[in-house]
């Protein structure tokens, strides 16, 4: 038999896959996640004591590879050698590049920093002086070749087998938690889905890879005896699995990152950007809405995130999403496209795919775990208007500066002006009217314009004219305020304004537009905005059945910013729900009560929760039970 011959043919199935999957689990929560880039599979390889070429690399994550499975992992083991002796031997015969005899420091350095696991220099100063008797800074193979060769490549192959042992540990540590947890909610009626962060903070996200974790209280228990009967179970083993493979239409493959990494030559990708508000008027999402106008394919980035002093009602920062839409279902009856799922430590959400060239919508959105309704309105309320010495009405010092952010959160498109358009928009936010032309014949002839548009200067006028026409009565101020998101005391905590930036690689004339400032419209098919991202959810979500409901199943999706919980009824009958995640830790919902009751409609869906971290900087996990009523 070759040396080089595959650890898996020499070992039994079982011990091999449990190879795999504790070298897998040392990179990622679950086998369950996906290898999403070239250089993941290649550190996920060496985990396992293979360290492939480029080549190598190449021929199992080629150009239209998107993201490779853990039995696409499993099954590249089998084919790939792990690394031998005699491969670490024939290999530093060639380090000695000036021929010596001696292998110096340098040397050493950039044969190992050229090809795998980067080293640095004092790292490979430490590894030297373990094997360099005489401490002159130099391997000396000269005189004793086979024994220098030995004694390092015994070094390396020990410390790889170090590694291997750490890794079984945690995965043990790890599958023995889990069983725990399931004994430990054994005696709760109902199943259950929990949410584990394995570092909540965003912050440390992005120094390690840490992620949510999906724990299904449907988990396969296994029967106590060896201790790799205990570790493997069935969803282990290795079965067929198709790559994901970008699609060749460019409609929509989606790049998912474990943290919100941009594209490296962004600077040289088109930009084009728009301002835009959430509201929340009688307990219903209002957002401003664009269409998306490509008339090339393209890759595109597109980020959001709260604008500076947005926050929600228990002064955390507000999540903000994107959902892009098409114009019109595709063959198999999709209209969603992508969404952002993964965030920076300032709140940014992101999101790169590819797109065909056509009409798409771009559709905000905040899942209602930190922006909510108002409960109730205390305090003294804000002087508006006062009067001079000359009995002339003006505006109040703390009203100009709330007019002068409202100003700034109009001006759409940023450029220091209001333009019709966003003054349009302005209006029907605080009026539900459109401006006229007789009305913007008004606004023309009252205040002085910049190129056709309004100025700062210029708003505020309008707002001080208003206040002398009412004769210092503040009824129609307060109902723009009140329109703007802002409460008795001037405090904005109904509106939370966002920047939208959209780059395109490919195409120099996307056009972004706002269209809208309103609730979410229906769609082809009669299908509502939550319908279409319900789906979504369910499709990227974990599923767990329903303890007594063979069609009824609950979902959990879970990205870098929140969870969130979708029942599916396939049943005939409407299902009555109760839903219990009171024993979740460091969580908030979009509800007002962890425990609710929901009737779900037959062949239908109900996005239960939306659930969040309460403190972005502590651990969190959801546990959910489920009841039928």
């Amino acid at each position: 038999m070759s040396r080089r011959s595959s650890r898996s043919s020499t070992m039994d199935q079982g011990e091999f896959i449990l190879e795999c999957k504790a070298a897998y689990l040392s990179m990622f929560d679950s086998i369950k996640e996906k290898i999403e880039s070239q250089d993941s599979l290649l550190e996920a390889l060496q985990q396992t004591g293979r360290n492939p070429s480029v080549k190598i690399l190449k021929k199992y994550w080629t150009n239209d590879t998107d993201e490779l499975s853990f039995d696409d992992f499993v099954d590249i083991c089998k084919k790939e050698p792990v690394t031998t002796s005699d491969d670490l031997m024939k290999a530093f015969r060639k380090i000695d590049i000036n021929g010596d005899g001696y292998i110096s420091l340098e040397e050493l350095h950039k044969i190992l920093t050229s090809k795998g696991e980067k080293k640095s220099k004092s790292e490979v100063k430490k590894m030297i002086d373990e094997v360099d008797e005489n401490k002159d800074g130099r391997l000396d193979y000269k005189e004793e070749p086979v024994l220098f060769y030995s004694e390092f490549c015994q070094m390396v192959m020990s410390t790889t087998e170090e590694s291997k042992k750490m890794q079984r540990k945690m995965m043990e540590r790890k599958e023995k938690k889990k069983r725990q947890d399931i004994e430990r909610r054994g005696d709760i009626s109902g199943s259950q889905v929990s949410v584990r962060s394995a570092a909540s903070s965003v912050k440390n996200q992005e120094k390690s890879s840490s992620k949510a974790n999906v724990e299904s209280g449907n988990g396969i228990g296994t029967p106590a005896g060896s201790r790799k009967s205990s570790l493997l179970s069935i969803d282990d083993l290795p079965r067929p699995s198709p790559r994901v493979k970008k699609d060749k239409s460019r409609q929509g493959s989606v790049s998912r990152a474990h943290k919100l990494d941009e594209p490296k030559n962004l600077r040289e990708w088109t930009h084009t950007k728009s301002k835009g508000s959430f509201f929340m008027e009688d307990g219903s999402l209002i957002c401003h809405q664009y269409d998306f106008n490509l008339p090339d394919d393209s890759k595109i980035w597109i980020t959001i995130q709260p604008q500076k002093g947005s926050r929600g009602m228990d002064s955390s920062p507000v999540d903000t999403s994107v959902f892009i839409l098409r114009d019109r279902p595709d063959e198999d009856g999709n209209l969603l496209v992508a969404f952002t799922e993964h965030r920076d430590s300032r709140g940014k959400y992101g999101v790169s795919c590819d797109l065909s060239a056509g009409k798409y919508y771009i559709m905000p959105y905040t899942t209602g775990c930190r922006f909510k309704s108002r409960k109730s309105e205390s305090g003294k309320e804000a002087k508006l208007v006062s009067q001079d010495k000359g009995g002339k009405y003006v505006i109040t010092k703390s009203f100009r500066k709330v007019l002068e952010d409202i100003f700034d959160y109009s001006d759409l498109d940023g450029n220091g002006f209001m333009s019709r358009k966003e003054f349009n928009l302005f209006n029907i936010r605080t009026s539900g009217e459109e401006v006229a032309d007789e009305e913007w014949q008004v606004v023309e002839d009252r205040i002085d314009l910049e190129d056709g548009e309004i100025t700062k200067a210029g708003f505020l006028q309008l707002n001080e004219l208003e206040a002398e026409d009412s004769e210092g009565d503040t009824e129609d101020l307060w109902t723009t305020l009140v329109s703007m998101g802002y409460n008795k005391q001037l405090v904005m905590d109904q509106a939370c304004p966002f920047q939208l930036d959209v780059y395109t690689e490919d195409c120099d004339d996307a056009e972004l537009d706002v269209v809208r400032v309103d609730s979410y419209p229906t769609y082809p098919g009669d299908l509502s905005f939550d319908d279409i991202i319900s789906k979504s959810f369910i499709k990227h979500g974990e599923i767990s059945r329903v303890k007594g409901m063979k069609d009824l199943c609950m979902y959990t999706y879970t990205n870098e910013g929140w969870a969130t919980l979708v029942l599916d009824n396939k049943s005939h009958t409407r299902v009555r729900v109760e839903l219990d995640c009171s024993r979740s830790e460091n969580v908030t919902s979009n509800h007002d009560s962890l425990q609710r009751t929901l009737r779900v409609d037959p062949g239908s869906t109900v996005i239960a929760y939306h659930l969040m971290p309460e403190d972005d900087d502590r651990d969190w996990q959801v546990k959910c039970t489920e009841t039928i009523r």
